[in-house]
């Protein structure tokens, strides 16, 4: 009895704990117990908290919900650390930036001082010109002469000495200080680029030079790694410059401030098929500053700065780097601080002068290098970190490997170069393809990776052509190609190039083998960068064969799309594939094929849009489109140009060598004319065109416009417009330029068991990130999410019977695979003059990109 009576005052003290206080005061072992399952199961189910309970004695006097309500404060505690701890990196890189915005602004004070000081000097030299009565100036004049000679004296004198260890380090020392002078300094004149706002997850701060020698980029950045490690990354160029061939360390001197000289020979690939390459002969600098930062510096050793001559190499354009370099700073609390300064004279009097504008542009120099530099060192950074997640199970460094890989190998294609083994092909009469063939693919590709390939003998043959593309964005056709395969591909060619590293290749490329693609296309991602202007991904082609006898069965693309973004002014945007089969291996050898195109700065002269470009000549893009809204904008869209260089790869054997390079120039003509086709289609004027026919009176387009606003009105009983147009014969145009500039996502689709997309005003476009043109291959199954695709199953016999429904707010799915959340969705039926059901129209209420 006693012991009962026990027991019963044990439970009622439990019961009177839980109730009065709602609190639980656990034992450390009650604790460690909870912390097990804690980090095995951070949320368990109610039947997992019963069972720990019973599993677990020292729990048998805490009820399931106490049990519950400490998993939540767990969570809660979770959450707070780790909010604490990215407030924490946020305010540090705040500080490190705001540090980095004080000397900024002191560099533009400097400036502006600096310009301030020479035009008060240059009036004052007006000034004294113009009440000049004799001739003293041409005495200052005459002795200004004789210190430049004596100037140049000296510098001759220096440069003779150049060729010893002592000379060597007095131009490394004014190399430092030219580059200091610019990365911190006034020497040039830096315009910051747009869109490029400084912040904590900012890229940093980019600038180009405007009216200098040569081309310059400047950048200031933060990046979580330590500055050893930093100049570690950025001296291995060749592991993230992807137009670098090659880069060779001539000559290694010590110098004696503990840092070293490098004498370097290095390559870089050209970007089309119509200019040579350009090669350096420069002469690198590491040292360290009195304040602990780090210097990376370097300059062209030439003629007018000395230092020995650097080897000859023919097919490549000598091009010369004045000062640039890398200066690292370290930041309190960890990490660096970056100023990179690249500034190169690429020589473009070289080129045809429709292509100058690839060697003249200060922003292509930033995106390919300046740029380019930071987003490596902070993809590094991030992956250090832990903090990006890769599908396929591959680590980091091998998915890096795979991009470089398909990048270079493009690259070897188009520059066909002739230490790698490739020759030129003799055409057939026509000069719009080029082919190169390489029978020795072991220099490209290796004995070993290679051999599977070329089993029977035999080489990689090449066909290759560039033209001139006008009012095409570049992100926008690269996006179009690679959502839209079907669109310019030849699923015989896939499959043969699929077929090549198989065992069972097959004897010759067959055009048109089945057709056209008859099964879907799979994007899988494999990667990507931290500010998702790379994806690596493995495209799956389902369901084709290579002849109609064939057993059709899916293809696999390792894919490589960069650039698609259209508000990165000057960045090359490409789309590089190539075959590989089902085992995937790390060493798997690949024969990239692919797209790039690279903007051209529009021309300021009036006369250059008139101007004939010869590379347009099989290229017929309408120059008259219909006039868009009148702001700077639209104005530069209409005169874009574009460079647009093709290549695709393919194996050969060495008797059907001949009828490959016959198909394989008929299957790029064929591309070209799909990819001209294209062009046509998504270009603004044409797509500007087509808005306005149907803003001016397509009678499709205005009758859909008011079967949407009728059905809407009839549905819910309000206007979907604020100010509905008056019945006059402009009111059914008026009505369709709301709807199309309305700022709500607004789509129709069909009413079927696989709703396709057949209406989208501007916003829903956006959302969508598609055209016009590309919208019917959008399935409402595609960009909803499965808690939409539920919650619309659910309404859909609703929103028949009811006229329209109410859907909760989510998030969903652009045709690019980015996530864009909405706070609620409209669904109402469409109808027309005759009430039928036409479609069913989708309004996507405060939509963003997440």
């Amino acid at each position: 009895m006693a012991t009962a009576g026990k027991d019963g005052k044990s439970q009622l003290h439990e019961l009177q704990q839980i109730d009065a206080g709602k609190y639980v005061r656990y034992t450390p072992e009650q604790v460690e117990a909870l912390e097990r399952v804690y980090m095995e199961c951070p949320k368990p189910s109610s039947l997992r908290r019963q069972q720990l309970i019973r599993e677990c004695p020292i729990l048998s006097n805490i009820e399931p919900k106490q049990i519950k309500v400490w998993f939540q404060n767990r969570r809660c505690r979770e959450k707070q650390r780790k909010e604490a701890s990215r407030l924490q990196t946020v305010n540090r890189k705040l500080t490190a930036l705001n540090k980095l915005l004080m000397e900024e602004n002191d560099r533009l004070q400097k400036q502006v001082s600096h310009l301030v000081y020479e035009n008060g000097y240059m009036r004052q030299q007006l000034h004294v010109a113009s009440a000049a009565t004799t001739d003293n100036s041409c005495e200052s004049v005459v002795t200004s002469g004789q210190h430049q000679q004596q100037h140049n004296a000296k510098l001759q004198h220096f440069q003779r000495d150049a060729n010893n260890p002592a000379g060597l380090l007095a131009i490394a020392e004014e190399t430092l200080s030219e580059f200091l002078s610019k990365a911190t300094g006034t020497s040039v004149e830096w315009v910051q680029m747009v869109g490029m706002k400084p912040g904590p997850d900012s890229i940093g701060i980019i600038a180009v030079s405007h009216n200098c020698s040569g081309v310059a980029a400047r950048a200031c950045g933060l990046v979580s790694l330590e500055p050893t490690k930093v100049a570690e990354i950025l001296k291995a160029r060749s592991s993230w410059y992807r137009d670098c061939r090659c880069l060779n360390v001539a000559t290694l001197i010590p110098a004696g401030n503990g840092g070293n000289i490098e004498l370097i020979y290095m390559q870089t690939y050209a970007p089309t098929t119509l200019a040579a390459a350009r090669d350096f002969w420069t002469l690198r600098y590491t040292t360290g500053l009195e304040d602990g930062s780090l210097v990376i510096c370097e300059r062209s050793l030439t003629s007018s700065t000395g230092g020995p001559p650097g080897p000859p190499a023919p097919n490549f354009v000598r091009a010369e780097m004045l000062s640039s370099g890398y200066l690292i700073r370290p930041c309190e609390g960890g990490g660096s601080m970056i100023h990179i300064v690249d500034h190169v004279d690429l020589d473009a009097r070289s080129v045809p002068e429709v292509l100058r504008p690839l060697y003249e542009s200060p922003k292509i120099v930033a995106h390919k290098m300046t740029i380019a530099a930071l987003r490596h060192l902070r993809q590094i950074a991030h992956e250090t970190s832990g903090e990006v997640v890769y599908s396929g199970g591959r680590q980091p460094a091998v998915l890096r490997t795979f991009s470089q890989r398909l990048s270079r190998g493009f690259n070897d294609a188009i520059n066909g170069f002739l230490d790698d083994g490739w020759s030129l092909m003799s055409g057939d009469g026509g000069d719009d393809v080029t082919i190169t063939v390489n029978s020795s693919p072991s220099k490209l590709l290796g004995s070993v990776n290679s051999s599977p390939l070329f089993a029977f003998g035999g080489g990689i043959l090449c066909a290759k052509a560039s033209m001139l593309l006008q009012n095409v964005p570049s992100a926008l056709l690269v996006r179009f190609l690679r959502e839209h395969r079907s669109e310019w591909a030849d699923c015989g060619a896939d499959a043969y190039s699929t077929a090549s590293v198989r065992a069972n290749s097959y004897p010759i490329l067959g055009m048109r083998a089945s057709g056209s693609f008859h099964g879907g296309q799979v994007i899988l991602p494999l990667a990507q960068t931290v500010e998702n202007e790379e994806f690596l991904e493995v495209i799956r082609l389902e369901g084709h064969g290579f002849s109609q006898d064939d057993v059709a069965r899916d293809m696999y693309l390792l894919q490589l799309c960069s650039g698609v973004d259209e508000n990165a002014v000057g960045a090359c945007s490409q789309l590089v594939f190539a075959p590989i089969d089902e085992s995937f291996a790390d060493d798997a050898p690949l024969l990239p094929s692919g797209f790039r195109v690279i903007p051209l700065e529009s021309k300021t002269e009036a006369h250059a849009a008139a101007r004939t470009l010869d590379l347009a000549s099989a290229l017929e893009v309408g120059s008259g489109g219909v006039t868009r809204p009148a702001t700077e904008g639209a104005s530069n869209m209409s005169n874009l140009r574009s460079v647009l260089t093709i290549a695709f790869q393919f194996t050969y054997e060495n008797h059907f060598r001949e009828n490959m390079a016959a198909m394989a120039r008929q299957y790029v003509r064929s591309v070209v004319a799909s990819v001209q086709r294209v062009a046509m289609a998504i270009s603004p004027s044409r797509i500007g065109s087509l808005g306005s026919k149907h803003l001016t009176g397509s009678p499709e387009g205005l009758t859909l416009a008011r079967w949407i606003s009728r059905s809407y009105k009839f549905h819910t009983g309000a206007d979907l417009f604020r100010s509905e147009p008056d019945d006059e014969p402009q009111a059914g145009d008026s009505l369709l330029k709301l709807l199309w500039h309305y700022p709500d996502a607004i789509m129709c689709c069909t009413i079927k068991s696989s709703p396709v997309f057949t209406f989208a005003n501007q916003a829903g476009l956006d959302m969508l990130e598609t055209t016009l043109i590309a919208l019917q291959d959008i399935t409402l199954e595609k960009i909803l999410d499965d808690n939409g695709r539920k919650v619309f199953c659910t309404e859909f016999s609703k929103i028949m019977q009811q006229g329209f429904a109410y859907l909760p707010g989510g998030v969903c799915l652009s045709s690019m695979g980015r996530p864009a959340s909405y706070d609620q969705v409209i669904v109402w039926k469409v109808i027309d003059e005759e009430d039928t059901h036409h479609c069913l129209a989708f309004m996507f209420l405060n939509w963003s990109f997440v």
